[in-house]
């Protein structure tokens, strides 16, 4: 069995932690309500809290199934919620779960560990020390103060995401050749997955904030409402980083583009010019091999070869200063006028 934490709420405030589910029902009898705090518990560890609370039996199996999406059911004697707490640890999203039931006395979580090995409620025991006034006015109060800490825990995950965005703009700005774009396609993944939640749990809200939920009084719901103002936040934030992934990837490609243009630019440049120079020979290389079978002296005869090599160079000069001129005049032809 996981950590499991019993506890009584008094009508003055005051928590006490109690040795066993007997101990709390016994003290729930006595006035006040309860709140069982299980952590990575087992199936059986649940299945004693059906009869006396209520539970539906498939509401226990949603709580020791993951990879569930927030969502909100109501039942005669209960209604059981599911929330997600995120975590951005090592450059990695992670999604948790926390599933609670409230009830007319009572209100259980059930929730594990981060990948730190923390109980991901942990933290919310100082805050019930200093919140004593509002969890001694029933359920309701604690179920808020609970979601209120786990939507917190989101904007310190949606803070990291727009962090590591940040990050991958300067890269891409400053030092594209080291920039994965894999990192892009991750963060990407991260918001869906950021999305998706938030779309639910904002969803549950609007339920709650409508007076759906029969256990949450209507004084509690003004106190909903602000965690409803939150998520609908977060979830715009989330939206507008989706829209920046997009624009980031659109920039990168554009700048790689640019260098792969740049690239065959100068290649072109570098290819138009041996495309000059292999003009310009094409003739100089015939008459130069004409020349090398003594067609010249044969032509002029063996006792003029002073006079008639000296002569071939000269032409072979001439030739070649006119066709540069040839082909400068051409290119300026062809190019468009501007």
């Amino acid at each position: 069995m996981g950590d499991t934490r019993f506890n009584h709420i008094s009508r003055e405030g005051k928590l006490t932690h109690l040795p066993g589910l007997a101990e709390a029902l016994a003290a729930s009898e006595k006035g006040g309500y309860i709140w069982l705090d299980y952590c990575q518990p087992k199936k059986e560890d649940l299945e004693p809290l059906i009869e006396p609370l209520g539970l539906h039996p498939l509401s226990i199996e949603d709580c020791v199934d993951e990879n569930q999406i927030p969502k909100i059911d109501d039942y005669p004697r209960n209604t059981f919620l599911l929330f997600n707490v995120l975590q951005y640890a090592d450059r990695e999203l992670y999604v948790y779960e926390v599933d609670l039931f409230i009830g007319a006395r009572f209100l259980v979580t059930v929730s594990g560990r981060d990948v730190n090995g923390v109980h991901i409620l942990g933290g919310i025991d100082r805050q019930l020390e200093l919140e004593s006034e509002s969890i001694r006015q029933g359920p309701d109060n604690l179920l808020h103060l609970i979601l209120d800490h786990v939507v917190d825990q989101k904007f310190d995950a949606i803070e990291a995401l727009e962090a590591e965005l940040d990050r991958a703009e300067e890269t891409i700005l400053t030092n594209m050749a080291q920039f994965d774009p894999a990192e892009l396609l991750h963060l990407r993944r991260d918001l869906l997955n950021l999305r998706k939640s938030l779309f639910h749990e904002r969803e549950i809200l609007v339920k709650i904030c409508r007076k759906d939920c029969p256990f949450i009084s209507d004084k509690a719901i003004y106190a909903f409402r602000d965690i409803y103002d939150h998520l609908a936040k977060f979830f715009e934030l989330t939206e507008s980083s989706r829209d920046i992934v997009t624009s980031l990837m659109e920039m990168y490609l554009s700048m790689l583009n640019n260098q792969m243009t740049q690239a065959a630019n100068t290649t072109n440049i570098t290819v138009r010019r041996l495309t000059y120079i292999n003009t310009i020979f094409m003739p100089l290389t015939l008459l130069a091999g004409i020349g090398g079978m003594s067609e010249y002296s044969m032509m002029t005869g063996a006792n003029n070869w002073r006079i008639a090599y000296p002569a071939f160079l000269v032409g072979m000069v001439i030739i070649g200063v006119i066709s540069y001129f040839l082909l400068q005049r051409i290119e300026r032809r062809g190019k468009p006028a501007r």
